[in-house]
Order: structure tokens, then sequence, then C-alpha cells
């Protein structure tokens, strides 16, 4: 694996709260990896994959260097169909970008029916989904280095 880890973590802040917990669980398996972790938030999920591009731009062009991408948020179901657009064009976008660009991400976006099931899988001490993700793109990082890209 890279010697340093150098993990950006893209976080959508709808639901503050959740996002402080799966940026909680994600945070302490990265420390313990001994990643250096940089950390961008945006207002919703849609925008994941927009700053994951911008991220991967800047790659391009020198001016950041990330060994792999942390991506949480939540989208709960409402009573309208945005729920259905929010997590499949949000999935979709992110699965272009990381297949693209072959960069080792991380997703832990959870897509929920309520809150009693956000935080489930934000929590800690339940199914910590946040650490989960964390551990994807370290896993990820590994891969891509058996491959030397």
């Amino acid at each position: 694996m890279t010697s340093v880890p150098n993990i950006l973590v893209i976080e959508a802040r709808f639901y503050e709260d959740l996002a402080d917990a799966l940026y909680e669980g994600a945070e302490e398996v990265l420390e313990r990896a001994g990643a250096r972790i940089s950390r961008v938030s945006v207002p919703g999920v849609l925008e994941i994959p927009a700053a994951m591009s911008m991220a991967l731009a800047a790659i391009e062009t020198g001016s950041a260097d990330y060994d792999g991408f942390v991506l949480l948020g939540v989208v709960i179901r409402g009573e309208t169909t945005h729920y259905d657009v929010v997590c499949n064009e949000s999935a979709r976008a992110i699965m272009e970008l990381v297949v693209d660009a072959a960069v080792p991400v991380g997703n832990g976006i959870q897509t929920v029916e309520n809150e009693e099931q956000a935080w489930a899988r934000a929590s800690l001490d339940q199914k910590n989904k946040g650490g989960g993700a964390a551990e994807a793109c370290l896993a990820m990082i590994k891969v891509r280095d058996r491959f030397g890209i």
C-alpha cells in the first residue's frame, strides 16, 4: 500500500448529525491506518460526484494528490420521487468517475427509508458504515497498488 495514504473525505452535510457520525467512523479507521485526511463538505449527496470530479481534475493538474476517496452522506426516503433521483443519479455519476479514473473509493452513502435506519448505519456502536467506507477505500488502494497504477 502507499506508505502513507492521502485520503479525501467528501461528505454531504444535509443531515449534519448523521454526517458527523459517519465521519467519526471513517476518521477512526483512517487514523488507525496512519492516513493523512483531508475533508471537504458539500450541501447534499447530489453534490458529491461534482466535488469528486473537481478533486480528480486537481490531481490531473498536479494541484492535489489523493490516493483515494471516502464518500459519506445520507438520503432518507421522503414523500416524493426526489429520493430516487438523488440515489440513482449520485450512484451513477460516482460509478462513472470511479471506473473512468480507476480511483480507489469507499462509498459510504446511506440510502434508507427512515431516520432510525440512518442512525443504525451511522452509529459507531452499530453498523459504522463510515468506518466501513474507509476500510473499503484502503482495501481498494491495495488493489490499485497490486496493479501498479
